[in-house]
């Protein structure tokens, strides 16, 4: 007796009609587009403060080059120390203040834009992103880690953020200054940089293991031992803009809950409320369903059809990309116009420091 194959899941007759989108998304372009220019400003930054470094340890005979406010971004303590300050003392430290204004970018894009921060603009999230994607790519899968196992790993980020907050929040304000205009907190950025320039055998075989589980885990750093994204998440959950899905335009066919690098069950709610969702709009992506899923504001009147009911009220990516940029570009410019972005330490005391960094200790 000849076999009859099954109809496919958005043409049985059990299943709901498949209307396809008049469009391609083009989510992920754009995503990839803003994830690698942040990546490049990343590393000019880098080699600038390299640069810069080595005018100092040379004795100033190499070229000199400005100190870039911009590695700042990448000392998220001294962001939250002087977050604290500001708080606390209303108005914006002299030391590290362009990492209170990072900080404050990234936390008003999460706030805005659920953890876009992580998906959009985190340099290590995007390294992490395609090491991952790059393991997929050669093994045809990545390990799944077992639900059981799963979610007290989700949990470590959580302490570790736990940990900082509590060291932040019990320091007064006069400590934070002591701290932060101390040799130690003057040339931060210094020891972090020495810190890589000068990995010993633990050191990279640390780095070498997190890339190799990387590769096998989806976002292993991020999803598992990231304070910042961990803090990014809960800000995130009273953003506005969220995954949301029709039911009545869904199909049930189960692309979005593949898709989703944080592994959501997608297809079974109607809101993502979930601290680990980045908007990252992959699960948007695959969808085939037109406006099944969309990265909105909430309806304006639920009851009204579904046509009607989304309407205006979707993030289009460029949007995202559009308001990420307003973000970043307009607090730094404010920083820069009122004289809030550049740490004003002399070149002599520099001079005196940098060269000496590793001798000085908190």
């Amino acid at each position: 007796m000849p076999q009859t194959a099954a109809p496919h899941p958005a043409t049985a007759p059990q299943r709901k009609q498949l209307i396809r989108r008049s469009s391609p998304d083009r989510s992920q372009l754009i995503r990839r587009t803003v994830q690698f220019a942040f990546l490049a400003l990343n590393l000019w930054i880098a080699i600038q403060f390299l640069l810069w470094v080595r005018y100092f340890e040379s004795g100033g005979t190499t070229a000199w080059v400005p100190r870039p406010a911009g590695v700042d971004g990448w000392l998220p303590i001294a962001g939250l120390m002087n977050l604290k300050y500001f708080s606390v003392m209303h108005h914006i430290p002299v030391m590290h203040p362009a990492a209170l204004v990072l900080t404050s970018v990234f936390l008003l894009s999460s706030l805005l834009l659920k953890k876009s921060f992580c998906s959009w603009l985190c340099p290590v999230g995007t390294v992490s992103e395609y090491l991952w994607k790059l393991g997929r790519k050669l093994f045809r899968r990545n390990l799944t880690v077992p639900r059981w196992l799963d979610i007290p790993l989700r949990a470590l980020k959580y302490l570790l953020l736990a940990f900082f907050l509590f060291i932040v929040v019990s320091m007064s304000a006069a400590a934070l200054n002591d701290f932060l205009t101390a040799p130690f907190g003057i040339i931060a950025d210094v020891k972090m940089l020495n810190f890589f320039r000068e990995l010993g055998i633990v050191g990279m075989a640390v780095i070498a293991a997190f890339v190799l589980l990387s590769v096998f885990i989806q976002n292993f750093w991020c999803r598992f031992l990231c304070p910042y994204g961990a803090l990014m998440g809960i800000i995130s959950t009273v953003s506005p803009v969220k995954i949301r899905r029709d039911a009545a335009a869904c199909i049930d066919c189960g692309k979005c809950n593949r898709a989703c690098p944080s592994h959501l069950p997608v297809d079974q709610l109607v809101t993502i409320r979930s601290v680990e969702c980045t908007g990252c709009m992959e699960c948007v992506a695959v969808c085939p369903a037109e406006n099944a899923l969309q990265f909105a504001l909430p309806p304006r009147t639920p009851a009204l059809p579904r046509p009607a009911r989304w309407q205006h009220r979707t993030l289009q990516p460029q949007l995202v990309a559009g308001i990420l940029a307003i973000i970043f570009f307009g607090l730094i410019g404010l920083a820069r116009a009122t004289g809030h972005w550049q740490t004003n330490v002399s070149r002599p005391v520099y001079m005196q420091l940098v060269p000496h960094a590793d001798d000085y200790g908190h």
